[in-house]
């Protein structure tokens, strides 16, 4: 499971998920990409079911790049709990992905071969995708 090794604070506020995202909406190392349409958290168990089936799908030839990573704790409160009494434990991580992200590249495969992957992967993940190609310069590379 991904996770950082250590932070600074072992708790975090939620946060907001508002706009588009700023960085990582271009494929920048592979030909193929899968792209979030929608603002989520995703989770350490979702990104690792997600890469798991790309890799399967793909006999592990070519080269999967994962751009995202879960560096946010998630606290939850035991059941049955009362209210107060301090904010939770941490229980999981999660990244947080606007619209417009590139969550994942791949390269070395064809190209109805890596769009089946990624809807592999797609159907894994909580929120509506896209497969997306590499652009240069104006028209689509490969």
């Amino acid at each position: 499971m991904l996770m950082p090794k250590r932070t600074k604070h072992r708790k975090q506020q939620r946060g907001r998920m508002r706009g588009m995202a700023q960085r990582g909406s271009k494929i920048s190392f592979g030909e193929y990409g899968l792209q979030a349409e929608a603002p989520a958290w995703i989770t350490n168990r979702q990104i690792e079911a997600a890469r798991v089936a790309i890799m399967r799908h793909i006999n592990r030839q070519g080269k999967l790049w994962i751009r995202v990573f879960p560096d946010k704790p998630v606290t939850v409160k035991p059941a049955e709990t009362r209210m107060g009494k301090g904010k939770g434990a941490p229980e999981y991580w999660v990244a947080v992905v606007k619209p417009g992200r590139i969550m994942f590249e791949l390269e070395g495969v064809e190209q109805d071969l890596a769009k089946r992957a990624m809807e592999l992967a797609s159907a894994k993940l909580p929120i509506k995708t896209k497969f997306v190609r590499r652009v240069v310069s104006g028209k689509v590379a490969g």
